[in-house]
């Protein structure tokens, strides 16, 4: 399956999240087909951070939105996190502090982004302020409405200096966030997750909907594509994101440097030091 084509938004759609499928569980059997495909995608992705690490030239960013309770941690956690931490950094985005408000609103995320060599994952990110603003009506609409073509002309600026994008929204129904708030409430160990705000977020959830839709129709584009990623079963969420950024990583196609030293001096040495040993 071509989860690239499957899942991308290309810049002449008009995306309709109500008429995207959640629940799919594409061309697997069952669960343990996708996790196997998913642990060769993980392998894949760390053999390539590490050639994208050494060969400093290029560098991957992350972007992962989602409702509460849609998996962002969990993805995070069981497959992107898996990478070298040498090379690879998390950083959430969660409420600006008063430093942050006081810079314009890509200040933040400016400091952020990956190095040549580096991978970068954002857990939310730039895209909170065409989103939380515009539905919590935290800036006027002349402010945010003109944020799009900001994001699209500080991604292409990324894109031109070397930095791959890919922008994910980890798409669930209500019904799964419910479960998943369920779940949430009985587990002990998840109580730390509990927040009356998430509950104050769903009742707004056809608001939150059109702020996505308008978000990728205004800003998936060739540089920085979104792909929306049916996720109310987890392990598909897993295969999906993986073999999106497994196949972006090959495309890449980081190499190892060239030698820079004298490698018949070195083997000289190394058989200088094994005679000595």
């Amino acid at each position: 399956m071509d989860f690239d084509k499957e899942y991308r938004v290309e810049p002449s759609d008009e995306v309709s999240l109500s008429k995207r499928d959640t629940k799919t569980k594409g061309p697997f059997v069952d669960k343990a087909e996708a996790v196997a495909v998913t642990e060769q995608n993980v392998k894949t992705i760390q053999e390539l951070q590490y050639r994208l690490f050494v060969e400093e030239k290029q560098s991957l960013l992350i972007v992962l939105q989602a409702p509460d309770a849609a998996g962002k941690d969990g993805l995070i956690r069981k497959v992107l996190g898996r990478m070298n931490p040498q090379g690879c950094r998390t950083y959430p985005f969660k409420v600006p502090s008063t430093i942050e408000r006081a810079h314009d609103f890509l200040w933040r995320i400016h400091q952020c982004t990956p190095a040549r060599g580096k991978v970068a994952i954002f857990n939310r990110s730039h895209y909170e302020d065409v989103l939380v603003v515009r539905v919590e009506q935290l800036v006027p609409k002349s402010v945010w409405r003109n944020r799009y073509e900001i994001i699209n002309d500080f991604e292409r600026n990324l894109a031109a200096n070397g930095t791959r994008i890919l922008k994910f929204y980890l798409h669930i129904s209500p019904e799964e966030q419910l479960e998943r708030f369920h779940k949430r409430l009985e587990n002990p160990s998840k109580h730390w997750k509990l927040n009356p705000g998430d509950y104050e977020a769903r009742e707004k959830w056809d608001d939150y909907r059109r702020a996505y839709e308008d978000a990728f129709n205004k800003c998936s584009t060739e540089d920085a594509p979104w792909y929306i990623i049916p996720s109310d079963h987890k392990w598909y969420r897993d295969v999906a994101v993986s073999s999106i950024v497994a196949r972006a990583m090959i495309d890449m196609d980081p190499a190892f440097p060239p030698i820079q030293v004298d490698l018949v001096e070195i083997r000289r040495l190394y058989e200088r030091a094994k005679e000595k040993q």
